[in-house]
């Protein structure tokens, strides 16, 4: 199969990206390289991935100029690619353009791919809003421009599902972690905070804020699961994520074990929009994929801090 994956520079992209080319699949890849944060670390993953065999193309999914060079023949999209977070430093029309706009320009490009058996949109579970524990069935109530733009690109992609235009699914993740994380993801943050000896900027609170946080190898291992398993999950809304939570300050303390450190804390302001519990509810996935996340916090975190050493220290 030939499966084309947007943002595959970046995060869960580039380990999606790995995944699908080491089981045979011909991969491309596309990224708009911008600089939300150090290009220099999506190099480094575009680098793993050309290695690994994945064509990776540069391209700004907002102009329909980009797609011209882009073949038409892909049985599969998978649609990472948007502005991601809640950050007071991204204005609305950042997230409108990438996440919209972008979603927009995708779709049409997708109906020139004649033999296309799906389209999978990467959601989030910021879609529900500040607690985020439902089956997909719940009605969403965003809390910040992240969720409320991304929902309305799940509807996009949805919209051309129940016209019946073209076969399209939605996965909403939940916190998802692992190497490769973004530098300004907590637990990112966190390992590099303690090697480099600065204080760790924590939002007033969020220490016993509960989450899902979920190893980035069973997020692909669903992914694949709903490429091979497409014709069941056409129309469907699915929750990727584990059923086990745990607070903020658990994820702390297993990275100071695990490193034989403490790490120093700076207490900030919290920020507007940010979710104080999501627990996975995972039932729909298990019942359509055989959904069963099995890496605990502890064993995932030691993966990215061998990571971590590998790339930077």
């Amino acid at each position: 199969m030939k499966i084309l994956i947007t943002g595959a520079a970046g995060f869960i992209g580039s380990h999606t990206a790995e995944r699908f080319k080491k089981e045979g699949h011909e991969v491309v890849g596309l990224d708009n390289f911008n600089d939300y944060y150090d290009l220099s670390l999506k190099k480094l993953n575009a680098e793993d991935l050309i290695k690994a065999g994945v064509e990776v193309i540069e391209v700004d999914l907002r102009v329909e100029e980009s797609y011209k060079p882009l073949s038409t023949d892909f049985d599969f999209i998978i649609h990472f690619a948007a502005q991601p977070g809640i950050s007071s430093s991204c204005t609305f029309e950042e997230y409108l353009t990438n996440n919209i706009i972008a979603t927009e320009k995708l779709i049409k490009f997708a109906h020139q791919n004649k033999n296309l058996k799906q389209f999978v949109n990467i959601g989030t579970s910021s879609i529900y809003g500040l607690e985020a524990t439902f089956p997909e069935s719940v009605a969403p109530m965003p809390a910040s421009n992240y969720g409320v733009t991304k929902l309305a690109a799940e509807q996009l992609v949805l919209a051309e599902s129940r016209s019946k235009r073209m076969s399209a699914c939605s996965l909403r993740l939940y916190s998802v972690y692992g190497p490769r994380e973004r530098p300004e993801k907590l637990y990112t943050k966190l390992i590099a905070c303690a090697f480099n000896k600065e204080a760790f900027p924590l939002f007033n609170g969020s220490e016993k804020h509960l989450r899902s946080f979920t190893y980035v190898g069973d997020i692909v291992d669903g992914i694949v699961a709903v490429v091979n398993r497409y014709e069941s999950v056409n129309g469907e809304i699915i929750n990727l994520g584990t059923e086990v939570e745990h607070t903020t300050q658990d994820g702390i303390d297993y990275v100071e074990e695990l490193l034989g450190k403490k790490v120093e804390m700076n207490v900030i302001e919290k920020r507007p929009g940010d979710q104080w519990r999501t627990n996975a509810n995972i039932d729909k996935a298990k019942k359509l994929l055989d959904y069963n996340p099995t890496t605990g916090l502890k064993e995932g975190l030691q993966y990215q801090i061998d990571w971590y050493k590998e790339k930077f220290l």
